[in-house]
């Protein structure tokens, strides 16, 4: 497994594992939180500049499309990360909204994207952090 692979399944793994259980311990402040940041047009394109530059460097990093499951899923969350910065930078403000809170149901799925989340992040971090370099 290449070192690349090994070290972006340890940071995304831990990221989404701490993230996750941030959110299912303040459930009330994390979608007033988001609520308020996808309403406020300065605040998502920060955030989509941000986004942008993560999900760019994992893609540019490590795009890599066979060989380990690993590789793959640490691929597919880099192309994520930027189709995501793409709707914060190019959608309207009012349709960012509509998108992420009333189309996807962000309130009621909470828990349940919550839990993705975490279990994502357990399965990186663990397989990040089992593996052997070559």
């Amino acid at each position: 497994m290449s070192p690349r692979t090994i070290f972006l399944s340890r940071l995304i793994g831990l990221y989404c594992v701490l993230i996750a259980l941030s959110m299912m311990t303040r459930k009330e402040a994390t979608v007033e939180t988001v609520t308020v940041l996808l309403q406020n047009p300065s605040m998502t394109l920060i955030l989509g500049i941000i986004t942008l530059a993560a999900g760019l460097a994992t893609v540019l990093a490590h795009n890599i499309w066979s060989g380990s499951a690993l590789a793959v899923v640490v691929t597919i969350v880099g192309w994520m990360a930027l189709i995501k910065s793409l709707f914060f930078l190019f959608l309207l403000p009012e349709m960012e909204a509509g998108v992420f809170l009333l189309r996807i149901h962000y309130q009621q799925f909470f828990y349940l994207d919550a839990a993705i989340s975490l279990v994502l992040g357990v399965y990186l971090t663990y397989a990040g952090f089992k593996a052997r370099t070559h």
